[in-house]
C-alpha cells in the first residue's frame, strides 16, 4: 500500500471537488427562475453540491487517518483494508466485509 499515491489521490480529487461546488454556488446565487424546468435543474444541481460535499467531507477524513497513522485500516474491525478497494474508494474507512 502506497500512502503517499493515495493521499495524493485524495488532495486531487478535493480540489476538483471544490472548484465544482464554487461552480454550483455561483449558480445557486443566481435569482430564481420562475421557469418549472429551471427549477428543477437548480433543485438537481443543488443536490448534486451536496452530494460533492459529502464526498469532501470523506476525503478530509481519510486525509485525517493518513496523518494519524490508521488510514488503510478498517475503522470497524481493524483489519487492513485492500489495495484494491482503496484503489477503487480511497477515501473509505471501512473493509469490504465491514461495508
Amino acid at each position: 500500500m502506497d500512502i503517499d499515491t493515495y493521499e495524493q489521490t485524495l488532495i486531487a480529487r478535493r480540489a476538483e471537488l471544490v472548484g465544482d461546488m464554487v461552480e454550483i454556488e455561483d449558480q445557486l446565487d443566481d435569482p430564481p427562475s420562475k421557469d418549472w424546468d429551471d427549477r428543477s435543474t437548480e433543485r438537481q444541481v443543488e443536490a448534486l453540491g451536496n452530494s460533492d460535499l459529502a464526498e469532501i467531507k470523506r476525503i478530509d477524513a481519510a486525509l485525517a487517518r493518513i496523518k494519524a497513522g490508521t488510514y488503510g485500516y478498517c475503522q470497524k474491525c481493524g483489519e487492513q483494508i485492500s489495495d484494491a478497494r482503496l484503489t477503487l474508494l480511497p477515501d473509505t474507512p471501512f473493509c469490504k466485509t465491514c461495508a
